[in-house]
């Protein structure tokens, strides 16, 4: 018997703009209720692929699907998707609950059978959806974009920068609100550059630079992949030399006020051991495993 597609499914994607290559033959899939990070630095890639994900983009090579669908503009298979991409407009004068009304209205649906409640219950705005958009914190304007991504009760969302200038205590919500969604199933793809936020919220991770797929898996495969060790010594600039040049490594970077190193096939007590044979003093020697060094490393070896 024939498995199911997945949710989501980027096959060769390529984005022209003028000449200008913002997506370069990107390839990744995300699986039924997996929540996945798409990660990268400012530049990247991410809010292209994104659009053309959900049709605001047409590729100028391979395609994007999803739930199986071949994506085009206005795909019917959007129905069954919540978008929020860049950032979240609504007119400031209406209120919350109103905006959404006419959002919904506008598509076409009759708002009595747009599950509502339930996407205010998740977003968690309680009373405010009845004031005045331009009321609103920027942290209460996401929420209400989130509860307009959730109407009609969609099988995926796809978010640009959920938590994008938002303080810590509304990133803290937006990341509760996306816990609240994957429990009930829910397949996501949210764009970021915070290592942080995907670290707390995804399982998955697709990681981009430059319009390239750098490497994508499990949060736990990634982190994997790329360990590292970080080195207090006597001597930094004498480590350094030593460490770059040493076989298994694939970087070293200052990290006040020592130095953590990415490993890629060698044991650090291989390392402690060349150091040590060199006189140069170790005073502290840590293990790390952390997405944002595994980020790093693997940016590291793309450049290469």
């Amino acid at each position: 018997m024939a498995s199911s597609p997945p949710a989501i499914e980027v096959v060769g994607l390529t984005k022209d703009f003028d000449g200008v290559r913002a997506v370069d033959d990107l390839s990744f899939q995300v699986g039924h209720g997996e929540v996945c990070g798409l990660l990268g630095p400012n530049g990247a890639g991410k809010t292209t692929t994104l659009r053309v994900l959900v049709g605001l983009l047409r590729p100028t090579k391979g395609r994007a699907s999803l739930l199986g669908v071949p994506m085009t503009a206005s795909n019917p298979v959007l129905a069954r998707c919540g978008t929020m991409i860049e950032h979240a407009d609504f007119v400031p004068f209406l209120s919350g609950i109103r905006n959404l009304e006419l959002h919904w209205q506008e598509a076409g649906g009759d708002f009595a059978q747009a599950n509502v409640e339930e996407a205010l219950a998740i977003a968690g705005l309680g009373d405010a959806v009845h004031r005045k958009v331009k009321t609103y914190s920027q942290g209460m304007r996401q929420r209400l974009g989130v509860a307009r991504a959730l109407l009609g009760r969609p099988d995926v969302m796809v978010l640009d920068e959920p938590t994008n200038g938002l303080d810590p205590a509304e990133m803290r919500e937006i990341r509760q609100l996306l816990g609240r969604l994957s429990s009930r199933g829910v397949t996501i793809l949210l764009s970021s550059h915070l290592l942080g936020e995907v670290e707390q919220v995804c399982s998955h991770v697709v990681v981009m630079d430059r319009g390239h797929l750098v490497a994508a898996g499990t949060l736990a495969e990634l982190t994997a992949a790329t360990s590292s060790v970080y080195f207090e010594v006597d001597d930094l600039a004498r480590a350094r030399q030593i460490l770059s040049s040493h076989a298994g490594v694939r970087s070293v970077r200052d990290q006040d006020p020592g130095l953590v190193v990415e490993l890629d096939g060698v044991r650090r007590s291989e390392l402690v051991a060349s150091l040590v044979h060199a006189n140069v003093g170790v005073d502290t020697v840590e293990s790390q495993h952390r997405l944002e060094d595994a980020f790093l490393g693997l940016l590291a070896g793309a450049e290469r």
